[in-house]
């Protein structure tokens, strides 16, 4: 057992300075003001009142006694006891006892601040708590990464995965390839959306103008250990075999062309692949001391190796039916090296493709199905699906926002995700090992940018890693946050506003009644599996969609939309038509053209209306259209066939209005 001021005790525990802690603005105790909220918490009678700095007791115990990462956390009259079994549970119950402490009302004297008693049992429902930084598309400072971890122990978060390789440029000083730092780290414009809709080149680090940057080893290592001081593991994510256009650029004999700006993969069919990889990789795990190494294995265009004699070769002597087995390989052999050097990989759901390597764990984003196989097969998973953990997404009204990425994920839908769905069979639930907020920075170009879609969306995940999901409430959590909001204010950080939120997209906030309503849909063309919403009901369901196509209200193609809807009888129809939306980023665009006809018997239609599409293709902002007709005519089957864009994108409807 301990007995130390305070001073001594934050020590101990490594916690941030009691200079940060003692200004945050509560205007509540106990568990009303904490974030992530306890699993247990007893209120006491009486007050603990302060006399100068708050007497706090550490007892060290057995992980039989406490959890590992957990901690009790007593209030009593004459001072407050903490016991642990780790110096991470420690921490946790400082940080704790720091939201109860800061700005805490007067006593019932009024003359002391001070703490309601009480007694605190809490501990983390997943070992994995992580926030995504992609440095790659924008470059952040070391002060901007060190001042997000500050928050990140506030919350109980306690993995940082750093992006640090992307077509938009290399970030880290690896010594044995300097043209890395020289020329992949670099791009003549400054925004990544510029350098997109350009040439897609890179420059000297010396080239007047030259955007980007890097960091050195040394400031890695820095960077490391203040993760470390407030129990936050880093984990580093060098892209492969995809994503790699920086790379190849400055070392185009990677690549299966052998020159550069031909392609983004690299050629898994080079044996100076594997040596380039391994060596990077070796050079990586020298800096960062993490468990786990995350490899990429997203969205690879593997195009190039259908065509390549030494992928070609690679996959006749290895036996690979496809290239899908291609990148297994790939994968496969550098989870072999790396576990070779006592770590693990991670990497993105693509790396199922082919089959997955005994061992990787899984980032399950594209939804949680690639997760949910992964745990079948007996791998640990960190869930992050993009319609919940996604943080490039608006978090308001777009027309209010600053520029995004698009769609819409507000803090209600980022807290209500449940990683631990009802399909997950209940033996194989130990290998979700937790949950991770990911902002990725295509669109987010300064770090005042970056702090503001993480903060409150961050808390809202940390929330959903930490406490156990009996113990959330939404409504509970939106007054806490918006105190934990005051404080990262007071601190300096940029955040959303939630006391002005503007909200969802006021037509889909309520039901729309009208004669189509429940009606029989004939589709003629398929619907994209990804976007199916409800289904075959979903033009006739009465439901409006909001803000963003992923909301599953509206439905997506890829090809022409050509539905015919049954009224049920002959009957007088006034107004035919629906809404598309627009949205260039993720490729969304509007119908070229509308059709719109109508049959009394089902077999001959009659053309009433062509309604023409006049909004631009390469119009930025969210755009919602109304393609649709008013007429005088007696039908009962309507058909209405939208005409995919020249653009060849997707087609979002969400409902088609008979009245």
């Amino acid at each position: 057992m301990m007995n130390k001021p305070f001073h001594a005790i934050l020590a101990f525990v490594l916690v941030i300075p009691l200079c940060l802690i003692c200004s945050l603005t509560v205007r509540a105790q106990g568990p009303q003001v904490v974030i992530p909220v306890p699993a247990e918490y007893q209120l006491a009678e009486g007050q603990y009142v302060f006399q100068g700095e708050p007497a706090v007791q550490v007892k060290m115990v057995s992980r039989k006694k406490v959890p590992y990462e957990g901690y009790r956390l007593e209030v009593t009259r004459k001072g407050i006891v903490i016991t642990a079994s780790s110096k991470e549970g420690a921490f946790y119950a400082m940080q704790t006892l720091a939201q109860m402490v800061a700005g805490a009302p007067e006593s019932e004297s009024g003359t002391e601040a001070a703490i309601a008693c009480c007694v605190i049992n809490d501990y983390p429902r997943f070992p994995y708590r992580g926030l995504h930084v992609d440095v790659s598309r924008h470059f952040r400072s070391v002060d901007f990464l060190k001042k997000q971890m500050d928050a990140m122990a506030m919350f109980k978060m306690n993995r940082m995965h750093i992006h640090l390789t992307d077509a938009a440029g290399w970030r880290m000083q690896i010594d044995a390839y300097p043209r890395l730092t020289e020329f992949a780290a670099w791009r003549p414009q400054r925004t990544w959306k510029e350098w997109w809709a350009g040439d897609r080149h890179y420059c000297e680090a010396a080239e007047p103008g030259a955007y980007g940057g890097y960091y050195t080893k040394e400031q890695l290592k820095e960077l490391v250990e203040y993760a470390h001081e407030r129990h936050i593991e880093i984990i580093p994510e060098i892209e492969m075999p995809g994503h790699s256009e920086e790379v190849l650029a400055a070392y185009p004999e990677l690549s299966c062309a052998g020159k550069p700006y031909s392609q983004g993969e690299f050629c898994p069919g080079n044996e100076e692949t594997f040596r380039f990889l391994e060596t990077v990789l070796d050079e990586v795990m020298v800096v960062f001391p993490s468990e786990y190494i995350h490899i990429g294995g997203d969205e690879a265009n593997k195009t190039h190796w259908k065509t390549c004699p030494k992928c070609q070769q690679r996959m006749l002597e290895e036996g690979l039916a496809d290239v899908d087995e291609l990148q297994s390989y790939m994968i496969k052999r550098m989870a072999r090296y790396v576990e070779s050097k006592g770590r693990k990989v991670i990497g993105w759901d693509e790396i199922l493709d082919g089959g997955l390597a005994e061992g990787a764990a899984v980032m399950s984003w594209r939804g949680t199905e690639g997760g949910i196989k992964a745990m079948d097969m007996g791998h640990d998973v960190i869930m992050t699906p993009g319609r919940y953990c996604y943080l490039d997404h608006a978090q308001d009204a777009p027309f209010k926002e600053p520029e995004s990425i698009g769609g819409y994920l507000p803090l209600d839908s980022t807290y209500v995700y449940e990683p631990l769905e009802a399909s997950m069979p209940a033996d194989k639930a130990h290998h979700l090992k937790g949950v991770q907020a990911n902002l990725w920075s295509e669109y987010v170009v300064t770090d005042e940018h970056a702090e503001y879609m993480y903060w409150p969306r961050a808390i809202a995940l940390a929330e959903t890693g930490w406490s156990q999901a009996e113990d959330k409430n939404l409504q509970d959590f939106r007054g806490r946050v918006a105190i934990a909001l005051e404080m990262l204010r007071s601190k300096g950080y940029e955040t959303f506003d939630l006391a002005n939120e503007y909200g969802e997209r006021k037509l889909a906030q309520t039901g729309l009644e009208h004669k189509a309503k429940g009606c029989k849909v004939i589709y003629n063309k398929p619907i994209q599996e990804w976007y199916q919403a409800a289904g075959e009901v979903t033009f006739t369901d009465g439901v409006i969609g909001g803000w963003t196509y992923s909301d599953n209200r509206w439905q997506g193609f890829l090809s022409d939309i050509d539905v015919t809807i049954d009224l049920g009888e002959v009957q007088q129809v006034n107004y035919v038509g629906g809404t598309f939306m627009q949205l260039i980023g993720p490729g969304v665009f509007m119908p070229r053209k509308v059709d719109i006809l109508v049959s009394e018997d089902g077999e001959e239609f009659e053309l009433i209306t062509t309604v023409w599409n006049d909004v631009h293709v390469t119009a930025e902002e969210l755009l919602f259209k109304d393609f649709s007709t008013i007429c005088d005519k007696q039908v009962r089957y309507v058909r209405y066939h939208a005409y995919r864009s020249t653009m060849r994108g997707f087609l979002f409807l969400d409902e088609i209005v008979v009245n």
